[in-house]
């Protein structure tokens, strides 16, 4: 029986990472550093329409297979839809919090998230000024058919809360997303570059799916872990 990428989401959980950090006074503000011996740093968001529901677990797996191509990890966990403090803007706010906490560890970072993590990530790129590898990213909350969308904002999405509506952004900008994507449509990444004026670059995945970029055992992965190298220079 074939392994479908999607299967990352239930996979056993990687080996630990040997440290865990907090950010933040709140239970749900920490993230898990793999050390690689360099310089740089990867920040990772994970994704999951926001909800509580999903959690850091499954990128661990491309926290590790970054960690075996030399680049350490901060694999982020964040108040979500269902926590206390989590959505608009509670999500976002740990982000930040978590990006100022990496600079301590790092000079040189690289924003990395996947889906909603994608959209956190863009946004705080905005903020921060750190760079951004967007995975199949929900770049325009308003034109993403999901009713999680409205469970995050808590009623309509906000242009403070829409990567798209932050166009442009002065800060390098890679979008990785699989042409076939029936989670979040390949045409949000399209558009955004196309908005962006040639301030973010797109990769495409041709017949990808949602989850390929992230599973190390695709070799979809290897792009995306190409694009985080190429990043931090």
């Amino acid at each position: 029986m074939s392994r479908s990428a999607a299967d990352i989401l239930t996979d056993p959980p990687p080996a630990s990472a040997r440290v865990r950090l907090a950010y933040g006074p709140e239970p749900l503000q920490f993230g898990d550093l793999r050390g690689a011996g360099g310089d740089g740093l990867a920040v990772l968001l994970h994704g999951g329409v926001w909800k509580a529901t999903y959690n850091l677990i499954h990128l661990g797996h491309l926290c590790v297979a970054l960690r075996e191509d030399g680049i350490a990890t901060f694999n982020v966990e964040y108040r979500r839809v269902g926590d206390p403090g989590g959505g608009w803007p509670g999500s976002f706010d740990d982000v930040l919090r978590a990006v100022e906490h990496a600079r301590r560890i790092s000079e040189r970072l690289v924003l990395v998230g996947h889906s909603a993590g994608g959209h956190l990530a863009l946004l705080a790129a905005a903020r921060t000024q750190v760079p951004v590898v967007a995975v199949a990213a929900v770049s325009d909350p308003a034109t993403w058919a999901n009713p999680g969308v409205a469970a995050f904002f808590g009623g309509e999405p906000r242009p403070e809360g829409s990567p798209f509506a932050q166009l442009p952004l002065d800060v390098r900008q890679v979008l990785v997303h699989g042409t076939h994507d029936d989670v979040v449509p390949f045409e949000q990444s399209t558009r955004y570059v196309d908005a962006a004026g040639g301030t973010a670059e797109l990769i495409a995945l041709e017949g990808s799916g949602h989850f390929e970029p992230i599973d190390p055992l695709s070799p979809e992965s290897a792009v995306v872990r190409g694009a985080i190298e190429r990043l931090l220079g």
